[in-house]
């Protein structure tokens, strides 16, 4: 499993951006949000969501693609990344 880990100084933040992109309620209890996938590709929308509203929703993200390595994810490396989840995963 390949994990993505979003972080924000208050919870009302990631509550209000997770209801907008799954078009559905959250009611998160605490600043972060960790989900899993059994596929890396399918974490491209909703980090590229994020960095497109960094202005607005200050969201920290994370990801795990190997066991027990995290990688930062922002605008500087996004390209990067996702070329690389392209190129190491393809559908």
């Amino acid at each position: 499993m390949y994990e993505l880990n979003l972080f924000a100084e208050n919870k009302d933040i990631l509550n209000e951006f997770l209801s907008k992109f799954y078009n559905s309620n959250f009611e998160l209890k605490e600043m972060k949000f960790e989900k899993s996938f059994g596929n890396p590709i399918d974490m491209i929308d909703l980090i590229s969501a994020i960095i497109d509203n960094n202005d607005k929703y200050k969201i920290g993200i994370w990801i795990s693609i190997d066991k027990n390595i995290f990688i930062n994810i922002t605008e500087l490396n996004l390209d990067k990344i996702i070329r690389y989840l392209l190129e190491r995963y393809p559908y």
